[in-house]
């Protein structure tokens, strides 16, 4: 039986190159970084190294990038430390967003007292800008938090534009974009956005690692407490080869970008393609069939499969060898199904199976027809099994 990874989405394979400068540092730059001895200074000296290429490929400066343990904390970090610190009153975001700003804002709301106003959508998923602009138009201090790409339905906001409405009506902007940092070249002196939030395991980095983007100047305090560690915005030993792993896999995509992004974007293609050949009756969930207005990594298919048979079918791919996702996988045991999906689905649709597979450069077109091949063959036993 194969072994077919189509969930990139939820994490990456890690590259060998990446892994090999982590084993380097964990076996000759074990010093405490906070050390002032050579062996401590050897640890900061590449974290600092690290720092600066990070913020290279952001065209920002190494002062605002802060290493934290993923984006879930990056997030954290930025809305609650503006609430507290920078005395945000009102909070847009949108229904969509990931649970690590739902979660966050929720709580705002009920100990903060903070307004939490949610953007329209369209129908496949967009927000309104609109509307946003419409919200905006406030007395109140003002966060916007909007994801740049949608981790289950791919939807692509317009980053630049969100940023602009922002600055025009004085409003924060924060996104998290961890589903595009490493696949996207971004230029934060562009696009003038207040903070974001990345994690090294979706670009092939390690699990447990990230960093937040925090424009100078923006007065905001640290979430944890301790020592003066990253610039005294996030205390705790760093850790170094996370760290170190954090740039090497950022350079590396980066890198190689180009090519990469093509290879990726020919298989995701080719998946849409051979959908709508073999099995025509499935629809793509918010814009995720459509190339120009999705990220060029992943998919969101609702199959032709009877309400009662739906639950199985994504344990019987993984019998087949096929890893892929109902959902984001920070939700992997959620019995409410996908949040984002109850969103824009109509009631009918919600009833059938919705499948994200999510592509990499370890993927091949051959995987693709397998799947393919094996989707079909389910379909038509199940559909069998309903005569």
């Amino acid at each position: 039986m194969q072994h077919l990874y189509f969930d990139n989405a939820a994490t990456t394979q890690l590259r060998d190159e990446v892994i090999e400068s982590m084993l380097d540092v964990l076996k000759n730059n074990y010093g405490n970084a906070s050390s002032s001895h050579s062996f401590g200074r050897s640890s900061k000296a590449l974290i600092e190294k690290s720092r600066k290429s990070i913020a290279s490929f952001l065209n920002v400066s190494a002062g605002e990038i802060v290493f934290t343990s993923g984006g879930t904390e990056a997030d954290n970090l930025v809305i609650k430390s503006a609430v507290v610190d920078l005395k945000v009153t009102h909070i847009i975001t949108s229904k969509i967003e990931h649970h690590a700003v739902l979660h966050t804002t929720d709580w705002l709301h009920e100990n903060c007292q903070v307004k939490v106003s949610y953007v329209d959508l369209d129908k496949d998923g967009h927000i309104d800008y609109i509307h946003l602009e419409q919200l905006l138009q406030t007395d109140k201090k003002t966060l916007v938090s909007l994801m740049h790409i949608n981790n289950e339905i791919g939807n692509i906001l317009d980053i630049k534009r969100v940023a602009n409405l922002c600055k025009k009506h004085q409003a924060l902007f924060h996104s998290d974009a961890v589903q595009s940092i490493g696949h996207y070249d971004l230029d934060l002196q562009d696009i003038q956005v207040d903070f974001m939030a990345a994690s090294a395991h979706k670009f092939h980095g390690p699990k447990g690692a990230g960093f937040a983007f925090i424009r100078k100047n923006s007065g905001l305090k640290p979430l944890i407490c301790g020592g003066e560690q990253e610039r005294g915005l996030r205390a705790g030993t760093e850790s170094v080869h996370n760290i170190v792993a954090i740039e090497h896999a950022l350079k590396m995509a980066m890198t190689n970008l180009e090519t990469e992004f093509a290879y990726v974007k020919a298989l995701k293609t080719y998946f849409i393609k051979q959908m709508h050949i073999h099995i025509p009756d499935a629809v793509f969930n918010g814009s995720s069939g459509d190339i120009e207005k999705s990220t060029y990594t992943l998919v969101n298919v609702c199959l032709p499969v009877p309400s009662e048979k739906a639950a199985m079918l994504l344990f019987q791919l993984d019998l087949k060898g096929i890893a892929c996702s109902k959902g984001s996988a920070c939700q992997s045991g959620s019995t409410k199904g996908s949040h984002v999906l109850n969103e824009v689905l109509s009631a009918e649709h919600l009833l059938k199976p919705s499948i994200r597979f999510s592509f990499s450069i370890y993927n091949t077109k051959g995987e693709i027809d397998y799947v393919i091949k094996t989707l079909k063959e389910s379909l038509i036993s199940k559909a069998e099994g309903n005569k």
